[in-house]
């Protein structure tokens, strides 16, 4: 098979959503997700084990009743600079909100991060899921759907034509001829769009790389749309085999549709595989982790979340769903929507629909060690992933999957057995991208 699975580790410190018990777990230390020394073994783990990336979710607002990592957690790209000097060949893939930053700092903050890192550096592009930080920004309410879709393509394409305001010899240090740069080789920006005015040049080079890999995260159409347009690796919600497989077809056929080259876009679904020395072994600690999680004034507060951060400890948990349409619109949109949609079609009340987001389901990524391999070759092979980001709830759980699973995909040729790079890009099998200034002076397209 000439292609091969890509595998990325997302950590959970202290935990994240759905995970309520995480932090009760003794195999996770209580100050997990502000202790740089976790996300640096967490990083050498997926290392050794030949892992693409490391990938660090983020948001910007909290409340008391959000999940225990959300509410005390490092920034992703202070943490990843001080993971970079710790690790050699695997991925550092931030968020960052397009939304709630300016394109001028961020990207110098994620060029920085590429070269302190050699060329390892990415971006996961958000444009933020939560209403409530817009007043920690100043502003009275959230932006709507489709101006933080638009803000979002015109910010990925004004970082990227900062990062190449610099091209590639532009820095000859010529000592004899008293010439550090070449002035030619410099080229400011002067973008002038919707949302942005942004001048330029960026004050730092390119990368190895290039430019810093763009990873995007959408389940609505927007958010595919965008993903089309300019990211070169996806995370996708997952879900059954089939659903997996629509939202794959669809966001490829996107890219092809915007004129790109469908392999250019890696697909990363999430997985939490549960690993066991048997099947029966392995279902038995995942029934086990849904019950240590199953908090309901969690999952009441989780299903909140999809509607502002909305506190739904206000109505009669017995009465039907109410009407909170209205506050979706500018929140999580998409999955908001199924819940209003199944509330109504089924007259659920509130706690029903609360209990709901409990529900347990059966992951496909659970058994023993050739259960799980199966699994993830028939899901490879139906056309659902280009790559797994995977969660495991502690060390333990990730020993096993790398131990016990990664062999198997390798000996079967569906997993690498050394690093291909030691850039983001080369690892996963993308482009190098030419400097545009460059490209238009000798007429040679990257």
């Amino acid at each position: 098979m000439s292609r091969r699975i890509h595998l990325a580790l997302h950590p959970y410190g202290v935990g994240g959503p759905g995970q309520h018990g995480l932090w009760k777990d003794p195999g996770v230390a209580k100050n997990a997700s502000i202790d740089i020394n976790y996300y640096i073994q967490q990083a050498r783990a997926a290392e050794h084990a030949l892992f693409d990336a490391l990938f660090v979710v983020d948001s910007q607002f909290i409340n008391a009743t959000y999940p225990s990592h959300y509410l005390n957690r490092l920034e992703p790209l202070t943490l990843l600079s001080a993971v970079a000097t710790h690790t050699r060949n695997i991925g550092l893939v931030g968020t960052a909100s397009s939304t709630y930053n300016s394109p001028f700092n961020l990207a110098r903050r994620f060029a920085s991060l590429d070269h302190i890192s050699g060329g390892r550096a990415g971006w996961n592009v958000v444009t933020s899921f939560d209403t409530g930080t817009s007043r920690n920004f100043g502003l009275d309410e959230h932006l709507d759907y489709t101006t933080r879709y638009g803000r979002a393509l015109e910010f990925v394409q004004v970082a990227r034509g900062l990062w190449d305001s610099y091209e590639d010899d532009a820095f000859p240090a010529d000592v004899e001829r008293d010439v550090f740069l070449d002035p030619s080789r410099l080229h400011a920006l002067d973008h002038d769009g919707e949302h942005f005015k942004v001048a330029g040049p960026l004050n730092i080079s390119r990368s190895p790389q290039g430019q810093p890999v763009i990873f995007q995260a959408g389940v609505s159409a927007e958010g595919r749309d965008l993903a089309a347009r300019v990211a070169e690796g996806v995370y996708a919600p997952g879900g059954t085999l089939e659903q997996a497989q629509e939202y794959y077809a669809d966001v490829k056929k996107r890219t092809a549709a915007h004129g790109r080259d469908p392999e250019h876009l890696k697909v990363f679904i999430h997985g939490g595989p549960v690993v066991g020395a048997t099947d029966a072994e392995a279902r038995r600690r995942e029934r086990e982790i849904f019950e240590e999680d199953n908090d309901f004034a969690g999952n009441l507060a989780l299903l909140g979340r999809s509607f502002g951060a909305y506190d739904f400890g206000a109505h009669d948990l017995d009465a039907p769903f109410p009407d909170v349409a209205h506050l979706a619109e500018k929140g999580g949109r998409t999955g908001a929507a199924k819940i209003i949609e199944r509330a109504r079609a089924e007259n659920l009340s509130l706690r029903q629909v609360a209990e709901s987001v409990s529900t347990f389901r059966r992951s496909p990524f659970v058994g023993a060690p050739e259960t799980v391999a199966d699994t993830i070759e028939q899901w490879y092979a139906a056309g659902t992933l280009d790559g797994i980001n995977l969660a495991f709830r502690n060390n333990a759980d990730l020993e096993r999957f790398v131990d016990g699973v990664v062999p198997l995909l390798q000996k079967r040729g569906l997993f690498r057995t050394e690093y291909e790079s030691d850039t983001l890009r080369g690892n996963l099998g993308l482009p190098l991208p030419a400097n545009r200034h460059t490209s238009a002076r000798t007429g040679v397209a990257g």
